[in-house]
Formats: structure tokens, sequence, C-alpha cells
């Protein structure tokens, strides 16, 4: 489980390749797309004649119904063929597609270019499944957050830079469309040449049989997705996300025109700055999250997307242009500059949103089917954008202001995130833990490369205070199940985390034997599962804080299954807010200082036959040190 930095592996075939091939095809759909939309908006009695504030939702809409009509054969074809087939498959009908672009823009055939955004709709949806299905077979799952994260920010880096060249060709006298559609041409030649150098990736299921009818196997793959509650949760999570990022990406033309009177330069910065935002949230995944997939770190980022989308609206809902404004007077005003904040902010926060929600997907889908699970994702998406698209367009009709659509997004993501958490409680619990490390605690981590990657184990560890359970959870890349005394468990508040990441109380034989008997039969189960399970061999917090004896429970659980053990030490707890330091725990209201520093170590792992209580006393014992 070793930690090393997600830009390695724009240094590796693995993975360069297919980043700069989805990168090219990223920035090349937004060169055209933007460009179209900044003629129909801005020149719209010679390109389509739409209501220009409108124009941005419309093409949109258009791009995406390729998603919800072919998603599952995508998600098939994806399965059953070598991805790097696929890719090149894919980007040989990018070449295709620009070709028939760029006669669109030589002849202002309007209908030939609402056509190309519905072909390059269809060249996203071919593409979408093989891009999220190749990360997991190429990567380690400690990579897994990494690489998405670098994925979406170079998705949305490339959107950057293909707004900005879409807006500065469009806008070139004359010659706009013209240069629009050379360079989108060569942009898919360019991309088509990455994808030759991409790795073959061996299909999983060569043998299936394709289902061409797009609604049965819609419904067949958004089934099999529901038979993994967490995953299914995760997609209507991601949709919801697109549904909510949709609204803002498709009205920032309009946004731009009509509430802050800005020109098409305007519009470039403020897509600019969404864009910078997005992938300054999803490069900082990998650091937050330690190496693993957190997703407690999902939580986070709806609360920080419906305080910005709140504040936006708070932002702009009085201004009244008189004009339209150029870049310099744009940022002369002072109040534009918390519009950029926010707007800055909230697309960070929507990183820290999607990369956790797409590693756990990847991570806990069958191989077998996970391209079709992102198909299944792909057509929730493309629905979801949809019916944002309607629901946009209708209450735009109805009369509201964009920062009032604003307002509106932003308390629907807030209800929609207390109910997806009151669905799946780990993601709030996994929040709380998140948050203790990064607010209350600094940890400093040592060796925790020596926990097995994957297979039973269990973990021994000095027991200081009753937060060392959520301490070891939040460090720990692996999900662990611990062994805890029942009073603990019932607490108010940690109960809810022990509950939800699957605890096991245990009582004395003195007081309740048969849970005792219980819980030794569960911890069997567990790592007869392949878990870690995490013990605190003392038996209960010390008082002094020195180790109590290890009690010979632990020779129990190895005499009936014998697996490796990882000696582990916590370090600073005690004295802090939540031990029994000179009294009753959490009763020195002082003692809760913010950034306080802690440390967690890990020993490597001691075979079941040499792992006696008092030579895993010892481990521990020297492991921590004096700091403790």
């Amino acid at each position: 489980m070793s930690e090393t930095s997600q830009f390695r592996l724009l240094n590796e075939r693995r993975f360069l390749p297919f980043f700069l091939t989805q990168f090219f095809g990223a920035a090349n759909d937004n060169v055209f797309k933007f460009a179209f939309t900044v003629l129909a908006t801005y020149s719209a009695a010679e390109w389509g004649g739409m209501d220009p504030k409108s124009a941005g939702a419309v093409i949109g809409g258009i791009f995406i119904v390729p998603f919800v009509l072919f998603s599952a054969t995508a998600g098939q074809l994806a399965d059953k063929y070598d991805k790097a087939s696929m890719i090149r498959f894919v980007k040989n009908l990018e070449i295709a597609i620009m070709l028939a672009i760029a006669a669109g823009f030589a002849g202002k055939i309007v209908v030939l270019l609402f056509a190309g955004v519905f072909m390059m709709g269809l060249h996203s949806t071919l593409f979408g499944p093989v891009k999220y299905a190749y990360l997991p077979q190429h990567l380690r799952e400690t990579e897994l957050v990494g690489g998405n994260g670098m994925v979406e920010m170079g998705t949305f880096v490339a959107i950057l830079l293909g707004t900005i060249l879409g807006g500065m060709l469009v806008a070139l006298p004359g010659v706009g469309p013209d240069w629009v559609a050379t360079v989108s041409v060569a942009l898919a030649i360019v991309g088509r040449i990455a994808a030759g150098f991409v790795p073959a990736s061996p299909a999983p299921e060569p043998g299936l049989a394709i289902n061409w009818n797009p609604f049965t196997e819609t419904w067949k793959n958004i089934g099999h997705a529901r038979t993994n509650r967490s995953v299914f949760l995760s997609l209507l999570g991601i949709s919801w996300l697109w549904f909510f990022g949709s609204i803002f990406l498709t009205t920032f033309t309009g946004f731009a025109k009509e509430a802050l009177g800005g020109d098409q330069n305007v519009v470039t910065l403020l897509l600019a700055v969404f864009s910078i935002g997005i992938g300054v949230g999803s490069l900082l995944c990998e650091r937050m999250s330690g190496h693993k997939v957190e997703i407690g770190l999902v939580p986070f980022g709806s609360i920080g997307m419906t305080v910005f989308a709140l504040d936006l609206w708070l932002a702009s809902r009085n201004m009244t242009p008189s004009g339209l404004s150029g870049l310099p007077a744009f940022l002369a005003e002072q109040a534009h500059w918390r519009v950029i904040a926010d707007l800055f902010l909230l697309a960070m926060f929507s990183g820290f949103y999607s990369v956790p929600l797409y590693a756990l997907i990847q991570s806990r889908c069958e191989p077998t089917h996970r391209a079709r699970i992102i198909a299944a994702n792909n057509i929730l998406n493309a629905l979801f954008m949809v019916v944002a698209s309607v629901m946009a367009a209708e209450l735009l009709h109805a009369g509201l202001s964009l920062p009032q659509l604003y307002l509106v997004v932003g308390l629907m993501n807030a209800a929609v995130a207390l109910y997806i958490y009151t669905l799946v409680p780990e993601f709030l619990m996994r929040f709380i833990v998140w948050m203790l490390i990064h607010s209350v605690y600094r940890l400093e981590k040592s060796g925790l490369e020596r926990i097995p990657d994957e297979g039973p184990a269990v973990i021994v560890c000095n027991h200081v205070s009753f937060v060392d359970p959520l301490v070891i959870a939040a460090a720990c890349p692996r999900p662990i199940r611990f062994v805890m005394d029942h009073r603990i468990f019932a607490l108010p508040v940690l109960s809810f985390v022990f509950r939800t990441s699957r605890a096991i109380p245990i009582a004395p034989a003195r007081e309740d034997l048969a849970m005792m008997e219980g819980a030794f039969a569960e911890v069997a189960k567990a790592l007869q599962a392949g878990d870690l399970v995490a013990i605190f061999p003392e038996g209960s917090i010390t008082d002094t804080g020195e180790l109590l004896p290890f009690r010979p429970g632990i020779k129990r659980i190895l005499d009936a299954t014998p697996v490796p053990v990882v000696p582990m030490a916590l370090h600073g707890l005690w004295g802090s807010f939540f031990s029994r330091k000179e009294g009753a725990a959490m009763s020195k209201p002082w003692r809760l200082v913010p950034f306080r520093k802690i440390g967690l170590s890990a020993a490597a792992p001691v075979a079941a036959a040499a792992a006696s209580p008092e030579a895993l006393q010892a481990q521990v014992l020297a492991l921590r040190g004096d700091w403790r």
C-alpha cells in the first residue's frame, strides 16, 4: 500500500496515451460546442434563430440525447471487445464527424451543425464506458482515486482550453467559423494518434451476446446495478451531480450576458474559473483521501456545493447591467470577484464530491459487468441532464432569473444530499471520521503500507481514547471491522459510526456470555471472508497512559482462524479530550484543541504461530515508544 504521487502515472504507457486521448476528445467537444453556442447566442439571426437565453441549454440537450439511446449498447461493446480497439474505433468516428461539422461551418448549414452536436454526443456515449472501465483494469486500487482525479482534472482543463480556443477562434472577424472547423479536425487527428499507443486491454467477457434493444438492455443494466446498494446509490449521486452541474455549464452564456452584462470573453472567464475549480478539487482528492477510496469526502463536497450555489445567488441577484462590458471592465467591478470566487469554490467542492464516487463504483463493481454499470450510469446521467434542461427552460420561461435558478438548484442539492445520506449511512459515517482527522487532529502515519493489500488479518493496537477506532479507520486504506467494548459501541454519535462500519460489540463473560461468544463467532466469520479485524487486546481504555496486559482473546481468535497479525501503535492521544487522563474522558473542554498532532505506526505482520499476547504487547510497546 505504498503512497506515490498521482502525477507519476503520466510517465507510464498504461495511463499517458489514454489520458491524452480523452484530453483531446474533451477539448474538441468544447471547441465546437462553445463556438456554436456563441454563434447561436450572439448571432442568432444567422445561426439558428434561437432564444439567446436558452441556446446553450438546447445545444446541451441535443448533445446528451445519444446517452439515453445508445449507452446500453456502448456498455456491452466495452465489455465484449478490447478497450484499446474500441478507443481507436471511437477516435476514427470523431474524425469523420468533425469533417461533416467543418462542412456545416463552411456552408452555414445549421442543420448539419445540430446533427454534428448529436453525433459528438454519440462519440462521447461510446467512449464513456470504455473510459471508466479502462482505469480499474490498469490501475491498482490505491491508484484509483489519483487516476480518477487526473482524468477529471484533464477533462476540465480540456474543457477550459477548448472553451477558450473556441471563443478566440469564433471571434476572428469573417473567418472564425472556418478556423473552428479546421482546428476541430486537427484535434480529432491528434487524438487518434494518441489512441494508437493505448495498451491492449483484454475484454472481460468476450463471449457476451449483444442485446441491440436499448430499452430492455438499459432496464437490465440498471437492475444489475441495483443488486449492489452502495454502487447504485453512488450512480444516482453522480447523476445528480450532472443534473446540478449541467444547469450551470449550459447557462453560463446567458448568465454572463443577462445577469452580469458581460461579453463572450466574460463567458470564457466564467467557464475557465469553473473548470479550474473542478480540476483543483479533483487533484486534491488523492491527498485528502490518503490514497484510498474515501467516501467521507462526498458529504463534504455536497455541503460546499450548496453553500456556494446559495452565495452565487446572493452575489448576483441585484445586479442590473446596462450593457455588455469586456473583460477589463468586468474585472474592475469588485462585486464580480465574489461571483468568480463562488463559481470556483462551487466547482472545487464538486470535484471533492465526484471523484470518490467514481472510484467507489470502479472498485466495487464486478469486473465482468463494469462497463455495463458505467453505461447504466451514463444513461442515468443523461436522463438527469435532460430533466435538468427541461426544468431550467420551464423555470426561465416562467419568469425566473438565472440567479434565482441557481438558488433553486442549491436548495435542491441540500435536499437530495440529505436523502442519499439517509439511505446510505456509510457516506455520513466516513464524513464524521474524515472530519475528525482533518479538524480535531493532525495525523502522522508510519508503516501503514505493511497492512496487507488483500486477505484476512488481525490488527492489534494500544487503547488510549474513545476515538481510537475512528483514527485507525480514517488512516487505513482498507475497511476494518473493530471489536470493541459494548459500552463504547453504545455511546451516542459514536454508536452511529460503529454500527455503520459493522463493528462487533463484545462483553466480558461475567456480564454477557452470549454476547462474548457471538462476538468471537462473528470475528471468525469476518476473517474467513477475507476482512481486516481490529482488536484492542488490553480490553479497556488506559487510565494511566501505559499499556495494560494483553488479554488472551487474541489467542482464541488466532487458534480458530490463523491469520497474520499487524501490530499498531497510537501516539499523542493520551491527554487529549477523549482520553481518561486525570479523570473522565470528554469532561475537560479545554483539551479539545484543533489540529492536535497525533500518530499511528504499524509494524510488519507477525505469523499467527508467533503472535502470543505477551509478544504482541512487547511489539506494540516498542512501536509506541515514549510518545503516548
